[in-house]
């Protein structure tokens, strides 16, 4: 992708010129090096470019929040990363910060504050909420989207440990696409299977895939879409399809590449 498409000024770039970007895109450790999230960092940001949203990156100066660590049980490693993030955020005056990750969100959200560092969290569901609503984002090629069948998995880190669930699908609906859900969702969804650090070792003995035993509820409501918020949902998911191999007839998509889709961009 060539720069023409889109701009990812840094913080310590904007600092340099005397000036403080509207929002902090938080990126995340997926979103920065995991090649597929790679894809909805680009999609954001093109997004935030289009309707001239003024926001920067930390770049190479933002470090992973100590969500793996916390989880995995090494709170040491978490408070040194946490604490080495919160000096950073001070250090720019950062008030505001937009992330596509839900272990990020909770983490930066609600337990930064823990250590002193307090500042207004949105997930990009919620964001790209409100700028629907405000008419920011208008979804000019969601007629493209007639007649697919969409359904949404629920992160765990956004639903159940935050309450946000309707925003994922305001944004869906202004696709004017079958909203389609599956037998377990919202409070009840079932978690893709990386939570809690399982996402880097294997199923117990004998135990279904918990991202299997995900994939097969989605498959079953027909959607030839499935819609996540989350980079841990969508290794999961991704790698559930290829499992059932149905990876040519059944795609798996953040929102953000979904409006950008839409949005012919």
């Amino acid at each position: 992708m060539s720069e023409t498409h889109y701009k990812v000024p840094t913080m310590a770039e904007m600092a340099a010129e005397g000036k403080s970007p509207e929002i902090l895109f938080w990126v995340g450790c997926a979103g920065s090096f995991d090649d597929r999230s790679k894809k909805i960092t680009v999609a954001f940001v093109k997004i935030l470019n289009k309707i001239g949203i003024d926001f920067a990156v930390l770049g190479t100066e933002e470090g992973c929040t100590g969500d793996p660590a916390r989880r995995a049980g090494n709170e040491f490693l978490f408070q040194m990363q946490a604490m080495a993030n919160i000096q950073m955020l001070d250090m720019y005056s950062v008030r505001k910060i937009v992330t596509a990750c839900p272990h990020c969100f909770n983490t930066l959200k609600n337990e930064y504050p823990e250590l002193g560092g307090n500042y207004e969290v949105i997930h990009h569901s919620v964001f790209l909420q409100q700028l629907i609503d405000e008419g920011r984002v208008k979804v000019q090629g969601g007629d493209n989207f007639k007649g697919r069948k969409i359904t949404f998995h629920d992160s765990c880190y956004l639903g159940r440990a935050n309450g946000i669930y309707e925003a994922p699908r305001t944004v869906l609906e202004a696709l004017d696409a079958d909203l389609v859900e599956m037998k377990r969702s919202r409070a009840k969804g079932l978690c893709c299977g990386a939570g809690g650090a399982q996402m880097f070792k294997d199923a117990e003995p004998g135990r279904k895939e918990v991202n299997i035993e995900r994939i097969e509820e989605a498959l079953g409501t027909g959607a030839d879409t499935i819609a996540v918020s989350c980079p841990f949902c969508m290794v999961m998911m991704t790698d559930g399809v290829k499992n059932k191999e149905k990876e040519d007839s059944v795609r798996v998509l953040d929102l953000a590449e979904l409006i950008a889709q839409a949005e012919g961009l």
